[in-house]
């Protein structure tokens, strides 16, 4: 991509990924590499960090150009004046710079806002988890680089190097090894902050640790990949929380069936979600990182640490049964997705679901209801899924009703048609009902 031997043009370059994935690392390593075959050249590291508003700009502008121009100050009052002197001064020179972490198009609009600002054979390097970033800035395909998870061996490599620094008198047994390099994934912030973390610590203390992770990310690890999270729209963040607690690895056409009738713009949600590293397309399904995963839930469970029925999503069965069992839900939870992987039989009593008046997904797989008798859900329910659900009847309250997903195959459940008077032209085509026990009431 670089293409080093012609010196005619003048090239950006894309490094795309998630955050810790070793961006800036894999930059360095290139600029310390080639630097030497420019007449100048800068690294300016974590641009998204230092660059907070107009004035930090202007900072990296002086930055710039003190670095290229081999120690002549230039004083900069403002970006427009800086665009200036960078165009005017090294439109001849030919460079090597590399924009490390930039995450908003001004910052490249302000640093490299053109080919034709820098001298024929110039390359520019940025860094970046936004890939419409690079888009926008007329980065073609050809030019982006997706930085990869390492594999196995170069991650095994990597761990070593932190956790035992190269010595062979530390001895850990393999399968604690094996759950932290399964754990880490092949991510290498991962395998450096847990490697550093647990050199020179004994098995139990591993053991622990590995117990520790389990219950909850390592929060080194996970600010930095919430980085990504933050950066995102409202709307993209619930499509995200509702992906990483209930969805992931599952088809694409049924995440899409299910938000939308969830009232969420999913076809660009999902495309930004793909575009600032937080989920993958891989064979007509959605896939993340486990670790994102990981912060995802933990972005739910930080809602209330201690209360899952103040969680606005739930997924667990230990705390989907202490909710329901008890009546104990709230207003704040807005979807409820419990799959078994056996049938098991639940105590869900008539009232269960009465508070949750904010309720608008509500998927069971394999629960089975030891109750016979009717059930209330709230009127904001949009998608509803009981397979197998014994024999009940569904009742709303009276006011306006907007379920529009309803699945209801294999189940004995009795839909109260009369509810539905209003809209039921409206939602009749959105039912998914295809079992012929089903009783639909008039």
């Amino acid at each position: 991509m670089l293409n080093l031997e012609s010196r005619d043009d003048v090239l950006m370059i894309g490094l795309w990924g998630q955050g810790g994935i070793g961006k800036t690392t894999l930059a360095k390593a290139l600029y310390n590499d080639i630097f030497r075959g420019f007449e100048a050249s800068c690294f300016l590291a974590n641009v998204r960090e230092i660059s907070k508003d107009s004035k930090d700009l202007a900072h990296l502008q002086e930055k710039l150009l003190f670095e290229i121009l081999v120690g002549k100050e230039l004083t900069v009052s403002s970006v427009d004046e800086g665009i200036n002197l960078i165009q005017h001064r090294l439109c001849r020179k030919r460079v090597l710079l590399v924009l490390d972490d930039v995450n908003d198009i001004k910052q490249l609009n302000a640093l490299a806002g053109g080919r034709e600002w820098f001298g024929k054979g110039s390359r520019i390097i940025i860094t970046t988890r936004d890939n419409h970033l690079l888009t926008f800035h007329r980065i073609d395909e050809d030019h982006i680089y997706e930085v990869k998870t390492l594999d196995d061996l170069e991650a095994l490599e990597l761990f070593d190097k932190h956790a035992f620094l190269g010595s062979k008198e530390i001895v850990i047994r393999r399968d604690l090894v094996d759950s932290v390099l399964h754990y880490a994934n092949g991510l290498p912030l991962a395998l450096e902050v847990l490697g550093s973390f647990l050199c020179g610590r004994r098995e139990q203390e591993w053991e622990s640790a590995l117990n520790k992770l389990a219950k909850s990310p390592d929060k080194t690890i996970n600010d930095v990949l919430k980085l990504s999270y933050d950066g995102v729209e409202d709307y993209a963040k619930e499509i995200f929380l509702d992906i990483a607690c209930f969805f992931k690895g599952r088809s694409i056409e049924y995440i899409m069936n299910v938000l939308n009738n969830c009232n969420f713009d999913t076809i660009i949600g999902v495309q930004v979600l793909v575009e600032k590293s937080l989920i993958t397309k891989e064979r007509g399904t959605i896939q993340m990182h486990d670790l994102i995963q990981l912060m995802g839930m933990d972005i739910v469970k930080q809602e209330c640490r201690n209360d899952p029925g103040r969680r606005s999503r739930l997924w667990l069965c230990e705390d989907v049964c202490d909710l329901l069992s008890g009546d104990r839900g709230t207003n704040a939870v807005k979807a409820i997705v419990l799959i078994l992987p056996k049938a098991e039989v639940i105590y869900i009593g008539p009232n269960a679901f009465t508070n949750m008046r904010s309720l608008r997904l509500l998927i069971m797989i394999n629960v089975h209801n030891s109750f016979q008798g009717p059930i209330c859900l709230p009127n904001e329910l949009r998608w509803f899924e009981w397979p197998e659900c014994s024999s009940s009847v569904l009742e709303f309250p009276s006011g306006p009703k907007k379920l529009v997903g309803l699945d209801l195959c294999k189940s004995n459940i009795e839909v109260m048609v009369d509810q539905f008077k209003v809209r039921i032209r409206m939602i009749f085509p959105y039912l998914l009902i295809s079992y012929i026990s089903i009783s639909v009431c008039i």
